[in-house]
């Protein structure tokens, strides 16, 4: 039996998500994955280096489980319910604009396989895409107090003030990332 990925409709992720939110809000939860690794250090002892880590941990050990089951989640729906020959509907032109960077095999999956592999971190454009960009997005995280998920989904949920500015940030720096600074890396 052959089973075919479709992505679920919008009017079904939607409403499933702002129900999971209003649950947490019920619960008093707030959601984020950038918290999970903040909770590790502080498993990890971290607390006894650093103050920012000294908390009682077991409050947050719901939102390992629900960083677990979304690694799992992600490892079914790649291994179990996608088929190996999907290619994303991309636009003609986003295909065309990629392969004038040098990119091969445009939507035959979710990141280029060209720039994210082992052999592209050694080369100047693969470090800095992989390792300062990786540095750039711990560091923007960290001092924006939260990731994407956490103040996009959570945050403005919430109706918070600091999320919406850090929500409003970060699409401000995708476009700039996306229009300015992402051409020129890849035309190294």
């Amino acid at each position: 039996m052959e089973i075919i990925y479709k992505a679920w409709a919008w009017y079904i992720v939607g409403p499933s998500i702002a129900l999971v939110m209003l649950a947490m809000i019920y619960l008093g939860k707030s959601f984020g994955m950038s918290t999970n690794l903040k909770t590790l250090c502080a498993i990890g002892g971290a607390g006894k280096i650093n103050d920012f880590f000294d908390f009682d941990w077991r409050k947050n050990i719901w939102n390992l489980l629900f960083a677990f089951g979304a690694i799992l989640g992600g490892f079914v729906a790649t291994n179990y319910l996608s088929t190996p020959d999907y290619q994303m509907d991309l636009s003609s032109d986003i295909v065309s604009k990629l392969e004038s960077y040098g990119l091969s095999a445009i939507g035959a999956s979710l990141v280029p396989s060209d720039l994210f592999n082992w052999e592209s971190l050694f080369t100047l454009r693969g470090f800095v895409l992989l390792v300062i960009g990786g540095f750039l997005v711990g560091f923007g995280t960290r001092y924006a107090n939260g990731c994407t998920s956490g103040h996009a989904i959570s945050g403005l949920s919430n109706l918070q003030l600091p999320s919406l500015v850090a929500v409003v940030g970060f699409f401000i720096g995708g476009l700039v990332m996306t229009h300015f600074i992402l051409p020129f890396l890849l035309a190294l």
